[in-house]
């Protein structure tokens, strides 16, 4: 890849990664504020707020970083499975789109809460604990980036995985 389009590649890259720890970052406030009012509308409201940051900018960021990182891996000297760190960014990426499928339910939270109904409090906190785990994630794989560990994956007597 002529260093140009690897440069803008990497622009891309990590401008959409620091977007998703913001919009990560963004629902974790919302969330706990919802956790901690003790308004129903407000905490509904804040609810109603998440599946809009989710649509328009998590879901899209996420893919812009897995496609720009699995195209950096690819076309560089560190591959995507030669060296852990990046194998490694690779799984925490896919672990923080797994919890915001699996685990992370903005909308059910808002319809239980309809008509200032509450929701149970273990519910909540499991919303902010899910999204504590991607903030988590997300901070791990950007040290792994900074701090670059050299070890290499190695297979048994074959030596380094392509």
């Amino acid at each position: 890849m002529r260093p140009r389009m690897r440069r803008t590649i990497v622009v891309i890259h990590v401008i959409a990664s620091v977007a998703l720890v913001g919009e990560v970052w963004g629902l974790v406030v919302l969330n706990t504020a919802a956790t901690l009012a003790n308004d129903p509308a407000l905490t509904h409201s804040a609810y109603r707020m998440m599946s809009p940051l989710v649509f328009a900018g998590g879901i899209p960021l996420s893919l812009i970083a897995l496609t720009s990182g699995i195209t950096l891996g690819l076309t560089s000297h560190w591959g995507v499975f030669r060296h852990y760190w990046v194998a490694g960014k690779l799984v925490l990426l896919l672990a923080v789109v797994g919890v915001g499928m699996f685990l992370f339910d903005p909308e059910g939270m808002a319809a239980a809460t309809s008509g200032g109904r509450s929701v149970a409090e273990a519910r909540q906190w499991g919303q902010v604990a899910a999204l504590g785990a991607q903030i988590v994630m997300l901070m791990t794989a950007t040290t792994l980036s900074v701090f670059k560990p050299r070890r290499r994956i190695r297979l048994t007597g074959s030596g380094d995985l392509e």
